[in-house]
Parts: structure tokens; C-alpha cells; sequence
């Protein structure tokens, strides 16, 4: 019997085959989304941890930027009363985004009902078609929906130029007097942190950094073969070494995502970040001291 491709392996294989724009890919993963709304019990929290994951494993920036689409969307169908309109303009090809880190000195605000200010850390500034954002208003921080086709903000492109994450066009972005009928608030003020979900966006995200370490391995594996140098001891210690990095930081999501709905969960998240992120940097360790100055010259 012939095996069914994987729908998303199909999907991740083509984009990266085909060089698709990350807008189209971003578009064409949303119907493949496993789980619509908050996770109602653990089995689906892990599918869609795993399904994070293994974008992320494929291609880091694009999981960031679904990443932050299904956070949006998570939070919209959570507080918003216009949510299956919102709904259903992401089913139509809209591309979401949470844009929350602060520019010091530059808060983004709702004054005499327009928005000004800007945010930080914005991924997909250019690509995303609607972006949820902290702001400061009269009645405390709440989220604002802002259609950015209406009100497009200025884009700062000479921030956080990573090098391997340029693709999720993650920079500063500004409103300078934003007309009222771009953009509305959403829920109550506090929402956008409240808990447990704060921190179920915190392990999503986590998976795929998970995901990205995982990818490292696969990197190597692939470059020590290239290279004819599996026969080597040292490599071969070094990518067993890569191969733990990677199912510690699988591991540490996983345990994480076993405890949603019950007491503790945050707690493990806590935990299954700074074991990630430990995990993060002995794989890239690992990986310099396997591709050595070769990695120099791409």
C-alpha cells in the first residue's frame, strides 16, 4: 500500500522547492490549523504543539510568524464579540499577529480617539494583515485590532537584523495619529495577559524554538554525510550530543503541555522555556564545532 503524504510535510516541501512568499505560505498553512479556538484538553494542546513544532523544525521564521497568527486568532475568539466576522476574514486569506513589546519612551495609545505611538519586536511588519496591539486608553491597557491595509504604520527595517530570521520582517513600527475607523479594542483591560493563556502562548512559541533545535541536528546530520565525515568519533559524539539537546528541549514541551488545565501549568512552562533555551544554546554550540570555519563561508 502506497503511504499518504503528510498534508503539511506536502505543504512546508513545496514552499521551500518552490521559493513561495511568506505571505502565501502563511495563507495556505491556516486550513490545516488542527485545533480552532483555546485547546479543550490536553491531546489537542499537543496537536498543536506538534504541528508548531514541526514548522518550526522546517523553517524557524515562518513558525514565528504562525505562531503569533494563531495567537491572535486564539485571542479574538476568546474576548472579541465580533469574532467570527474576524474569523472569518483570516478563512479568506487575513494574516494575523500579536505585536505587544513596548518602545521605551513611545507607548502606543489611543489619544482623542486615534492611535499613536508604536511597538517593538513587530514580526511580519509588511506581511500581516491585521495586527492585535497593546495600547494605553482611558480605561486602562487594552488590545486594539488594527487593519493594516486601512492604516499601514511606518516600518523601522533596521532593527533586529538576526541573521537566520530576517524572513520574519521583525522590526519597529509607529502610528502617528491612526484614523478611528482602522482599528478597535478588544476585550477588557488585563486580558491580553491573562492566565492560563498568557503562558499557553508562551509554550507555543517554545515548541517552535523546540522545533528549531531539532532542525540544527538535522543540519548537521546532513553536512557530516555531505561531507563524508561520519566516520569520524568526535563528530559522531558530537551529533549524539546534538540529538539529546534536541529531545530534551521535545521533552520539556511535552511534559509542559501534559499539565494544561491543571494546577502547576505555568509553573512548567516556566521551566520548559529556560530548559529550551539551555538546550538552544548547546545545539548551536555543537553545531559550530561540527561545521567548523566551513559555516563561515555560505
Amino acid at each position: 500500500m502506497t503511504p499518504v503524504a503528510d498534508p503539511l510535510d506536502t505543504l512546508l516541501a513545496s514552499a521551500r522547492a518552490e521559493a513561495w512568499p511568506m505571505a502565501e505560505t502563511l495563507r495556505a498553512l491556516h486550513p490545516l490549523l488542527p485545533v480552532r479556538g483555546d485547546p479543550r484538553d490536553v491531546s489537542e494542546m499537543l496537536t498543536l504543539l506538534r504541528m508548531l513544532y514541526r514548522i518550526g523544525r522546517h523553517d524557524l521564521p515562518l513558525a514565528r510568524l504562525f505562531e503569533g497568527h494563531v495567537d491572535a486568532l486564539q485571542i479574538i475568539g476568546r474576548y472579541d464579540d465580533q469574532a467570527d466576522s474576524v474569523l472569518a476574514t483570516a478563512t479568506d486569506g487575513g494574516l494575523f499577529g500579536v505585536w505587544n513589546a513596548a518602545i521605551p519612551d513611545e507607548p502606543l495609545r489611543v489619544a482623542e480617539a486615534r492611535l499613536e505611538g508604536g511597538k517593538s519586536y513587530a514580526s511580519g511588519a509588511g506581511i500581516l494583515t491585521h495586527a492585535l496591539a497593546g495600547a494605553n486608553t482611558p480605561e486602562g491597557n487594552r488590545l486594539v485590532l488594527i487593519d493594516l491595509a486601512t492604516s499601514a504604520p511606518e516600518i523601522d527595517r533596521g532593527f533586529w537584523n538576526v541573521v537566520g530570521m530576517e524572513r520574519s520582517q521583525t522590526h519597529v513600527v509607529r502610528w502617528n495619529g491612526a484614523d478611528p475607523a482602522s482599528f478597535r479594542t478588544i476585550g477588557a483591560p488585563g486580558d491580553y495577559a491573562r492566565e492560563p493563556y498568557f503562558s499557553g502562548g508562551a509554550l507555543r512559541f517554545v515548541a517552535c524554538h523546540a522545533g528549531g533545535v531539532a532542525a540544527l541536528f538535522d543540519h548537521v546530520r546532513a553536512h557530516l554525510l555531505a561531507t563524508k565525515r561520519t566516520g569520524d568519533p568526535h563528530q559522531l559524539g558530537r551529533l549524539a550530543d546534538l540529538f539529546g539537546a534536541a529531545d530534551a528541549a521535545a521533552g520539556a514541551v511535552r511534559s509542559a503541555a501534559e499539565c494544561w488545565g491543571e494546577p502547576g501549568f505555568i509553573e512548567r512552562v516556566a521551566a520548559a522555556r529556560l530548559a529550551v533555551a539551555a538546550a538552544a544554546e548547546r545545539a548551536l554550540l555543537l553545531a559550530q564545532q561540527a561545521v567548523g570555519l566551513s559555516g563561515m563561508f555560505v
